[in-house]
């Protein structure tokens, strides 16, 4: 399948896209905030920066993009343009995030996932649950964790 947009644009929009603040991590920040929750933002000094830092709790929360980390669900699709490029993309995303997971636990911290598609999308649980949720995990769960859409919309 071809591009509906010539490879210049197609270009400039990709390069458009954020890999920090973005909208997703923004409203949680707000929401966790708002909760009385203190962290560090993009900690340099962990592996892959986390998005959310909390030394209090010993606790990271890394919130990923359903496409770039190669989600299962509906907000992800392979390009049909470019497949091997895309292909390696994706799959070295995805091994980075094990490496660095594996770092963070053998350092004794505890993460949490949270997935675009929980936030957006027709499976979203809505910013204010997944909030909700991510509180409660950083306050009592001593486990790692992922929160994703809900499975039925």
């Amino acid at each position: 399948m071809t591009d509906i947009v010539s490879p210049k644009t197609r270009s400039r929009m990709m390069s458009g896209i954020k890999g920090k603040d973005t909208l997703p991590e923004r409203l949680l920040r707000t929401e966790l905030h708002k909760r009385g929750f203190r962290y560090r933002l993009h900690y340099k000094g962990l592996p892959g920066k986390p998005d959310l830092v909390l030394p209090r709790f010993k606790a990271i929360i890394l919130i990923h993009g359903c496409f770039w980390h190669g989600h299962n669900c509906h907000l992800f699709k392979w390009p049909g343009t470019r497949p091997d490029f895309w292909k390696a993309k994706i799959d070295s995303n995805r091994v980075r995030d094990q490496r660095n997971l594996a770092i963070y636990h053998e350092r004794g911290w505890r993460t949490l996932t949270i997935w675009e598609c929980s936030l957006k999308g027709r499976t979203r649980l809505g910013t204010y649950q997944v909030a909700e949720i991510a509180a409660r995990w950083i306050q009592f769960d001593s486990q790692d964790a992922e929160i994703t859409g809900a499975l039925t919309p």
